[in-house]
């Protein structure tokens, strides 16, 4: 019987109630902890937390690769401050050592305290940091919500799915493995997911999936991945943390009172779509820790 493999969910803010704290991917961290291989074992041991004191090196993170983590999901939800040098040391070394990385953002500058990240930092573009040479100054694709600049690519509205593309070849994480030969194509959507793209030069890092949005019909990577390779451990970057979050999985869960927008509600409505998005989880963290296809 295999070790279940530990992950560590963390939010790149302390515990603000009024926030996107660690509380409001309470849906994820049930659906990991409830997974179970066919021997019936946990497949996933799940720590949930936010970070420590803004200001200090947070404890986990700074010391992450002296830890028994096989993962970290990290979801910067942050305005620049979220990680100092010290956590991003600690990270950069828990991928030296072989640790699998999910690293998400959202909108504009959401989150950009993850660009000075080795590797994978340069694959997440923001309004300010880490800026798009071939797109510096492009409007605003959510005509919605007009103050939120770009990166901002309007997939749908919170509560809705959208239809992915996975791009060829098909990466293994976007295989359905429980319906043989399906390839799974529906996420949750969001108003204003951010971008993020193969950085140049990276070898080991490509676009797995790209979406849509619905105001302008532009085309944009919801996820890349980065392979591992003799120096780091595997790694995912996503377009918007919002992939996760409770409030897009079932708007009853609630979202801090900023949210404007109206919410849909057609992914819980919707079993087979739904299905999707929890196959896709499960392949992640399984794809992360090297599990992909031997449980």
């Amino acid at each position: 019987m295999k070790k279940p493999i530990k992950i560590l969910l963390q939010t790149t803010i302390e515990p603000v109630e009024n926030d996107w704290n660690i509380d409001r991917f309470s849906m994820l961290a049930d659906f990991l902890a409830k997974e179970r291989s066919p021997d019936g074992a946990a497949l996933f041991q799940v720590t949930a937390r936010d970070r420590g004191p803004i200001g200090l090196p947070d404890p986990v993170l700074s010391a992450l690769d002296r830890s028994d983590f096989d993962e970290l999901w990290l979801f910067a939800v942050d305005t620049g401050e979220g990680l100092d040098e010290v956590d991003r040391a600690g990270i950069e070394r828990f991928r030296e050592r072989g640790g699998g990385l999910m690293l998400t953002r959202d909108h504009m500058d959401l989150g950009c305290s993850i660009c000075s990240l080795p590797g994978i930092g340069a694959a997440h573009l923001f309004h300010t940091h880490n800026v798009d040479p071939h797109k510096p100054v492009a409007g605003p694709d959510d005509t919605d919500t007009p103050e939120i600049l770009w990166p901002n690519y309007h997939s749908g509205a919170n509560g809705d799915f959208q239809e992915i593309e996975p791009l060829t070849p098909i990466h293994p994480v976007l295989f359905d493995t429980s319906h043989p030969g399906r390839v799974i194509r529906f996420l949750p959507s969001h108003p204003h997911e951010g971008a993020v793209v193969a950085p140049p030069g990276d070898s080991s890092a490509r676009a797995i999936a790209t979406g849509v949005s619905k105001t302008t019909g532009a085309r944009f990577n919801v996820a890349v991945v980065f392979e591992a390779t003799d120096q780091r451990g595997p790694a995912l970057a996503e377009s918007t943390f919002h992939h996760f979050a409770d409030y897009n999985w079932d708007v009853a869960h609630g979202s801090p009172d900023f949210v404007s927008e109206a919410p849909g509600g057609a992914l819980l409505a919707t079993p087979s779509a739904m299905a999707a998005v929890h196959a896709y989880v499960r392949n992640v963290a399984l794809w992360l820790a090297g599990r992909l296809g031997t449980t």
